[in-house]
């Protein structure tokens, strides 16, 4: 049971420090994987902390970004709590807040059992799930140019039609607002964007790891697709990753991104066996 002394309020950057210890030396700990590091979110709405006796002993995270669409971007907690315990006084506050102020969709990628059984319990509803693809050491895939469309690295002028892009290419659920954008570029090892006369009719962006490169986005506008810009920026992508050195790539994508998935799979990439589930739940508005 909860004790009496815990008490729930908003996270305040002088919780970094006490934050950062749950983070990183307790075992129940759920980081997003985001252009966004956990602590950067300090000072947003929706964001709490546990705290007995002056000490920080639980923390949740799930701000809007964008407005009606929050990923749960950390959950932490001590050894002092029970698991339950943890997340019932943070999940209770944290829906109150986000149904006094209009209601959203809530959203996590369950990356350990022990989460997914705890949003289970908690009346989640497993939405679909991320599936791992690995192209590793094989020939560049050819692909056919594209009448009137070149690739090119992206710049920070792009962004904001990069994200219209984004927002036309993807449900809310998967959008990457301006702001993140405006994070990765600076992370990214490869960016480009496809662009005609019209404009732009693509992007793609990747990040270096130890173990080589992941693409962490690639989108089509929508009236661009089946036009085989997909293969065209991936192909262009292997050739830059190829020029550094690079020799493996990943990519995630949804379990019912068919398109996705044949795409990927034509160019030589293979399921790694790694899934995720990712599980929501709609707060109503509470007036």
């Amino acid at each position: 049971m909860i004790e009496v002394s815990l008490q729930v309020r908003p996270a305040v950057p002088q919780d970094q420090h006490q934050i950062a210890n749950l983070m990183f030396f307790e075992s129940h700990v759920h980081r997003h994987l985001d252009w966004h590091a956990p602590l950067e979110w300090l000072g947003s709405p929706y964001y709490w902390v546990v705290e007995d006796n002056g000490r920080v002993v639980a923390a949740l995270a799930c701000p809007q970004d964008p407005a009606g669409m929050a990923w749960v971007r950390l959950f932490a907690h001590s050894r002092q709590l029970s698991l339950d315990d943890a997340w019932n006084v943070l999940w209770s506050t944290a829906q109150k807040n986000i149904g006094q102020q209009g209601g959203a969709t809530v959203a996590l990628i369950a990356m350990q059992q022990w989460l997914s059984d705890l949003l289970i319990r908690n009346n989640f509803t497993h939405y679909q799930d991320i599936l791992m693809l690995e192209w590793k050491d094989n020939p560049i895939p050819e692909s056919l140019p594209v009448d009137g469309v070149k690739v090119r690295a992206m710049q920070t002028d792009d962004l904001p039609a990069v994200a219209e892009l984004d927002t036309n290419a993807f449900m809310p659920l998967w959008q990457n607002p301006l702001t993140a954008l405006k994070k990765a570029l600076p992370q990214a090892t490869v960016a480009t964007v496809a662009e005609d006369a019209r404009g732009l009719t693509g992007y793609q962006i990747s990040t270096a790891n130890p173990f080589g490169a992941h693409l962490a986005r690639l989108a089509v506008r929508p009236e661009a697709q089946h036009r085989g810009l997909g293969s065209l920026m991936v192909t262009d992508l292997l050739q830059r990753l190829n020029r550094k050195g690079v020799a493996r790539l990943t990519v995630n994508t949804q379990s019912d991104n068919l398109a996705s998935l044949a795409l990927y799979r034509k160019m030589g990439f293979i399921l790694t066996g790694e899934n995720f589930p990712v599980y929501a739940f709609s707060v109503p508005s509470s007036g």
